[in-house]
């Protein structure tokens, strides 16, 4: 198997710098390391998971379709295919690494670690303060849960490092 075909899964908080990282990433692997694909979570709530909310079992649904899609355009197009999900907890990021690997994909799940309070601060559309007066519910760090990793994922700090360093210190460990 080319080492082309393969998941980058990056997850963290909202606005953790998730897809930030992931265009750095296109950029870097695109010269040298042929096809990259990329498969963001706000996009596909946009049209494919459009009928899911964020209850437990609708992101369960989230995931497992992003997970079943990434895996499909990886093996059939021998492609990179990088995926930034919010991934809130560790039974969702194990449902998106058990699909991959029955599928024959390896996956690579990237922790964009970046504390809630940076978070917050970056926050351009308002959603962790409507999320703490109560007007978005289920808002993952605020009134839905989000566990961090405690195994051997990958993980980059973002608070120290510009995006195109996160892509490379990604890069360096696949």
């Amino acid at each position: 198997m080319s080492q082309n075909c393969r998941i980058i899964w990056l997850y963290g908080r909202p606005c953790s710098g998730k897809t930030t990282i992931a265009e750095e990433l296109i950029e870097q692997l695109s010269g040298s390391d042929g096809r990259v694909i990329f498969i963001d979570a706000d996009f596909l709530r946009t049209g494919l998971n459009r009928d899911l909310g964020f209850s437990m079992e609708d992101r369960y649904e989230n995931i497992r379709r992003a997970a079943e899609m990434a895996s499909f355009i990886a093996l059939k197009g021998n492609t990179t295919v990088i995926c930034a999900f919010i991934t809130p907890i560790k039974a969702l990021r194990d449902l998106a690494a058990s699909i991959a690997e029955r599928n024959g994909v390896p996956f690579y799940p990237v922790f964009v670690d970046t504390p809630l309070e940076e978070c917050v601060r970056r926050d351009v559309k308002g959603h962790y303060k409507s999320a703490s007066k109560g007007l978005m519910v289920q808002f993952t760090g605020i009134s839905s849960p989000f566990e961090e990793p405690s195994g051997d994922e990958i993980r980059i700090s973002t608070l120290n490092l510009t995006p195109a360093e996160c892509a490379q210190s990604v890069i360096s460990r696949l």
